[in-house]
C-alpha cells in the first residue's frame, strides 16, 4: 500500500479525548490531528518522538491530518491506523502473499452475518468451495518481547470469535488474521493478561476449527505492506 503522498513527520507529544493527538510539526507548530485508534494504544505512546500523519483531501474535516505510525516505547515503528489493516490483507491477498486465501472467486468486504448482526470484513467464495469468512485484527501491543491481542477488554472482539466459532459450526470456514503493523513483534499471542475471555475463546476457536495467522508490516513514509507470516501462539 503506497501513500497518495508521503507522510509529514512531526513529535509527538500526548493523545487524549481517545482521538486527539498534540504534536509539533516539521515547521515547529503545535497542531492537533485525528488519532484513528479506539485502543489503549499501549506500548505505543512515547512522549517527543518522531510521528508521522496524513493529509486528509476533505476540505470540510475539522482536523485535517491523521496520525499513522508513531515510535513506541522501545523505538520500533508503529501503524496505529486501524482502518488499514483490511486494505492491507486485502492487498496480501491480491498479490499472493497470503497463501491461505487463494483460489476463491469473488471477496466481498463488510458482509453482514452471523448470529450476533455482526459485518465480516471479507468474505471469500468459489464454485465448489466452502464459503470462508475472514475477521482482521490491527496488533501494536509489544509486552516483554511477545506480540499480543488485544491491547484492552475487546468485547467486540469476543462477539467476532463467537461469530467464527458459528461459521465453523455451519460447515463454512473461518479465518481470524492478526496484520501486525509494528516492527518489534515477531509473534503474536492472546492477551490472557489483559482479556482472559477473549484468550479463553481463542482456544475454543481454534478446537472448533477457526484458523489462526499472522503477518506483518513494514512501514515507511511512502507506504506500509504486509511483508512476512509469523507465528500465532495459542
Amino acid at each position: 500500500m503506497e501513500f497518495e503522498q508521503a507522510l509529514q513527520q512531526g513529535i509527538f507529544l500526548r493523545r487524549y479525548k481517545r482521538f486527539l493527538v498534540d504534536m509539533v510539526n516539521a515547521q515547529g507548530e503545535l497542531i492537533t490531528v485525528h488519532c484513528p485508534n479506539t485502543g489503549s494504544m499501549k506500548n505505543c505512546l512515547a512522549p517527543d518522538t518522531p510521528c508521522w500523519y496524513s493529509q486528509a483531501t476533505n476540505v470540510k474535516r475539522k482536523y485535517p491530518h491523521t496520525l499513522e505510525i508513531v515510535t513506541t516505547l522501545a523505538g520500533h515503528l508503529a501503524g496505529i491506523n486501524t482502518l488499514r489493516a483490511n486494505a492491507l490483507v486485502a492487498e496480501g491477498v491480491s498479490n499472493g502473499l497470503i497463501t491461505q486465501l487463494q483460489g476463491y472467486d469473488t471477496c466481498r468486504a463488510e458482509v453482514v452475518y452471523g448470529l450476533e448482526n455482526s459485518r465480516a470484513d471479507f468474505v471469500l467464495e468459489a464454485a465448489n468451495r466452502a464459503k470462508c469468512v475472514v475477521e482482521v485484527k490491527n496488533v501494536t501491543l509489544l509486552d516483554a518481547g511477545q506480540g499480543y491481542f488485544p491491547d484492552a477488554i475487546s468485547l467486540r472482539g469476543s462477539k467476532h470469535l463467537r461469530e467464527l466459532i458459528h461459521v465453523v459450526s455451519n460447515g463454512e470456514r473461518a479465518v481470524l488474521i492478526f496484520c501486525v503493523q509494528h516492527q518489534g513483534i515477531t509473534s503474536v499471542a492472546p492477551a490472557e493478561h489483559i482479556d482472559a475471555a477473549y484468550a479463553k475463546l481463542c482456544g475454543q476457536a481454534r478446537q472448533a476449527g477457526v484458523e489462526f495467522y499472522a503477518f506483518q508490516a513494514t512501514l515507511s513514509p511512502d507506504g506500509i505492506k504486509l511483508c512476512r507470516e509469523i507465528p500465532v501462539l495459542l
